[in-house]
């Protein structure tokens, strides 16, 4: 299966980078079955780093990782799902133990239905039942090494702004 990655810098040899930031899924590589997606966040953070270029990279997933691995898969906006993404997202020092991590992007338009349930606002529920009305994207999180042996680059497209 083909996967994408979006960067500043063509990214021929994955790696496991901590991030100055909270993310989804927690540290490592992530990617998307959507080259628009990788695309849109290249953009985004040539825009963010003032780059005039960046990439977005192609890999040849090998999908018996979900089986040979420890995987955690998350289909559709789940009750684990929420939970998993807010003990990443707020729960400093948090750490899980899956190698690969399979499940929908928490993108902006999400984040403002997260950030209602957070404050309390709506429930659990609801916020679940708002998600699946969205066209929700997924990404693909390589929290180990091991995980890492599963994917093959392809190729990097440049991309210009």
């Amino acid at each position: 299966m083909k996967i994408y990655h979006g960067s500043i810098d063509k990214v021929d040899t994955p790696e496991i980078r901590e991030s100055n930031r909270t993310l989804d899924y927690g540290r490592g590589f992530y990617t998307t079955t959507s080259y628009k997606q990788a695309e849109d966040w290249v953009k985004r953070r040539m825009g963010e780093r003032k780059v005039s270029k960046g990439y977005v990279c192609e890999y040849e997933f090998d999908e018996t990782a979900l089986h040979n691995l420890k995987a955690l898969v998350f289909e559709t906006p789940t009750d684990e799902w929420v939970d998993f993404v807010m003990q990443n997202r707020t729960q400093k020092g948090f750490v899980h133990e899956y190698d690969l991590v399979y499940g929908p992007v928490a993108n902006d338009k999400v984040y403002a239905a997260f950030a209602l349930y957070e404050g309390g606002l709506i429930d659990k529920k609801t916020l679940i039942s708002e998600l699946k009305t969205y066209t929700l994207v997924d990404q693909y999180l390589f929290h180990t090494s091991e995980a890492l042996e599963y994917i093959k680059f392809v190729e990097a497209k440049e991309i210009v702004l």
